[in-house]
């Protein structure tokens, strides 16, 4: 089973972030645009491992309490778009303890240094070469993450496909 544990984000914030992806497709990027359920910010990526309950008893071990989110930027890397979150020292904080709690739990994850972000394209091109003007005002309102979901990917008909199987939400 390949599993994630990631902020899901609210209807408005979703609509945001498809209006952001909108105005990429004005400037002729094509690619594989994220659908807007899969829409959301990867805290800890574990992959493939066999018993959620076990990643889900370590998330309740970590406590957790809402953490304020804003948005600063589109960025490219690779083939990819992606929008970038505002310094935040406690999702910082709390992607520290939570990955702490993991790693001494013998769940494997991705130990890739923490770049908080959202993917909004993959495999992005554009139909007459890099446009010379891409969005430089981001409209994504500010949120606050009152929850922590643990996620399940599967490959469907149409593309990925993302089940939250539990969660945990403010412990204090």
């Amino acid at each position: 089973m390949r599993l994630f544990i990631a902020i899901k984000f609210n209807e408005d914030v979703i609509d945001d972030l498809t209006g952001l992806q909108g105005k990429l497709r004005d400037c002729g990027a094509e690619g594989n645009f994220t659908r807007p359920e899969n829409l959301h910010l990867t805290l800890a990526f574990i992959g493939e491992y066999g018993n959620p309950d076990d990643v889900l008893d370590v998330m309740e071990t970590v406590p957790f309490t809402p953490i304020p989110l804003s948005f600063e930027g589109l960025q490219h890397f690779r083939d990819m778009y992606f929008l970038r979150t505002e310094h935040s020292p406690g999702l910082e904080s709390y992607v520290r303890r939570l990955r702490r709690a993991l790693s001494e739990n013998g769940i494997p994850f991705d130990r890739k240094k923490f770049s908080p972000h959202i993917t909004l394209i993959r495999k992005v091109s554009f139909r007459d070469g890099m446009p010379e003007k891409i969005p430089e005002h981001i409209s994504v309102r500010e949120t606050v993450a009152a929850a922590v979901s643990l996620m399940h990917s599967e490959r469907g008909k149409r593309g990925m496909i993302y089940t939250e199987i539990g969660g945990i939400d403010d412990q204090m």
